[in-house]
């Protein structure tokens, strides 16, 4: 896997479509997450939250993903309703999926669930080609998502405080966050979404982080391709 894992925030179908299509032309884009945001958990709702017909649609024929021969996807389900759209992201070719600790009750029970209900039995792992992950935000305790770590391939950091959002400016706490998590669980996968810049990414990848998130520094630079490339550039000698 890439060190960045470009994302976006749909704001309908056709967005989705063009902004898939620069990423597949870019030969190190493997893996594109997807911000999906029901507007309860996070706000604004997102595509396909504000076209829920046309979603179900799609569903329904069996439509895939557009560009699945070339990208994996990634789907950050900020909602409340991450266990009954899980199944419908994965039928539309999604392979990785992250929940939010915030979005349940029992964060530890949302993924056995999971995991029961799309890998045939309790004790039946995942496909190989399905990754869970684990998503905190800045103002949660890590003892939240503690008893939770065996059963995800990693965990995601976020770096802003008000999530579902591009653009958010970058708080510090996560470096903090991060670094203790790591010297915990140094074992663990970590993922880091929001507020990454170059000078960002340089501190989170002394720290041990796996993959980095990128939204606006990519979408929103004048050369995407080239913004990408410096992100890259950086080299981690870590990898999801």
């Amino acid at each position: 896997m890439g060190l960045v894992v470009p994302a976006i925030l749909p704001t309908s179908h056709d967005d989705l479509r063009e902004k898939l299509a620069l990423f597949a032309r870019l030969p190190s884009v493997d893996r594109v997450q997807i911000d999906v945001v029901d507007g309860r958990f996070a706000s604004p709702a997102s595509w396909p939250y504000t076209a829920a017909a046309e979603f179900r649609k799609m569903v329904e024929r069996g439509e895939m993903l557009p560009e699945t021969q070339h990208l994996e996807y990634e789907m950050d389900l900020m909602c409340f309703d991450a266990e009954e759209v899980a199944g419908d992201w994965l039928a539309l070719g999604a392979s990785h999926l992250i929940l939010h600790a915030e979005s349940v009750t029992d964060p530890a029970r949302l993924l056995a669930s999971l995991r029961k209900r799309y890998g045939g039995g309790a004790d039946i792992e995942l496909p190989a080609l399905v990754s869970l992950g684990l998503a905190l935000n800045i103002a949660s305790d890590i003892a939240l998502i503690e008893p939770c770590l065996g059963a995800v391939d990693y965990v995601q950091f976020m770096g802003i405080a008000d999530i579902g959002k591009q653009g958010q400016p970058f708080d510090r706490r996560a470096l903090e966050k991060v670094r203790v998590f790591r010297s915990r669980h140094p074992e663990v996968v970590v993922q880091v979404d929001g507020g990454i810049s170059l000078e960002t990414a340089k501190e989170f990848l002394t720290l041990g982080v796996s993959s980095l998130v990128v939204g606006s520094a990519i979408l929103h630079a004048p050369d995407p391709a080239a913004a990408l490339a410096a992100f890259e550039a950086l080299q981690s000698p870590f990898g999801v």
